[in-house]
C-alpha cells in the first residue's frame, strides 16, 4: 500500500510536469513510472495513482486554460466576434474533442489554448479533460505495475524503469499512428451486408 507521502509526491509531480507548456512528458509515462516506483500491485493503489496523475494534469492545464480564457477577454472587438462565431461552430463537439485530445499523447496546448480564447465553459473543460486524462493514466499505472510484476525477478529496478519507458513509447507510437476512425471503418466494411433478397428469404422462412 502506498503511503500518503508517496501519493502526494505523485500528485505534485504530475502537476509540476504538466505546468510545463508544450514540453511536459506524457501522462501515460508519468503514471507508469509512478506505479513502478511505488512498486504496489494493489488495484486500489494503482487506481489512486491514475486518479492523482489525472487530477494533477487537469489542474495544471486548467491554469493554462484560465490564462488564455482571460487573455481572450482583452482581444479587440473584431477578433472577439470572430472567435465567438468559431465557438458557436464547435461547441457541439468540443467536449468530445477535448476528451479525445486529453486521452492521447499528443500535446494538449493546441486544443487547450483555442478553447480558452473562445471562452469555452471552464466547468466543461475541466470535466472533459479530467475524463480523458483518467483513461490514459489508469492504463499507464497498470502498465507500470504489470512491468514490475512480470520482470521484477529478472531485472533490476533501473532496468525495469527503462523497460517501462520503452513500453510507454511503444504504446504512444501506436496511439499516434493508428487512425481509430479508419480502423473502425475497415472493420465495418468487413461486416456482411444484408440484401433485400436476404430479407425476403428471412420473411418467407419465418
Amino acid at each position: 500500500m502506498a503511503t500518503l507521502i508517496e501519493l502526494t509526491l505523485v500528485f505534485l509531480s504530475s502537476f509540476g510536469f504538466n505546468m510545463i507548456p508544450f514540453a511536459g512528458p506524457s501522462n501515460l509515462f508519468i503514471a507508469s513510472t509512478a506505479a513502478l516506483t511505488i512498486g504496489s500491485t494493489e488495484p486500489a493503489t494503482l487506481g489512486a495513482v491514475g486518479l492523482l496523475v489525472a487530477l494533477g494534469a487537469s489542474i495544471a492545464k486548467s491554469v493554462h486554460y484560465l490564462v488564455t480564457f482571460f487573455i481572450g477577454k482583452r482581444l479587440s472587438p473584431k477578433r472577439r466576434q470572430r472567435l465567438d462565431k468559431d465557438a458557436e461552430k464547435i461547441k457541439g463537439w468540443a467536449f468530445l474533442l477535448l476528451i479525445a485530445a486529453a486521452a492521447t499523447p499528443i500535446p494538449d496546448e493546441p486544443v487547450v489554448v483555442p478553447l480558452g480564447l473562445m471562452k469555452y465553459s471552464p466547468a466543461k473543460f475541466f470535466t472533459a479533460f479530467f475524463l480523458g486524462k483518467l483513461s490514459i493514466t489508469l492504463a499507464g499505472a497498470f502498465l507500470g505495475a504489470w512491468t514490475n510484476t512480470t520482470f521484477s525477478e529478472f531485472l533490476s529496478q533501473e532496468a525495469m524503469i527503462i523497460l517501462s519507458i520503452a513500453l510507454t513509447i511503444i504504446v504512444t507510437i501506436i496511439l499516434l499512428k493508428v487512425d481509430v476512425g479508419e480502423f473502425a471503418e475497415k472493420i465495418f466494411r468487413r461486416r456482411p451486408k444484408t440484401t433485400d433478397q436476404d430479407k425476403d428469404s428471412a420473411t418467407t422462412n419465418s
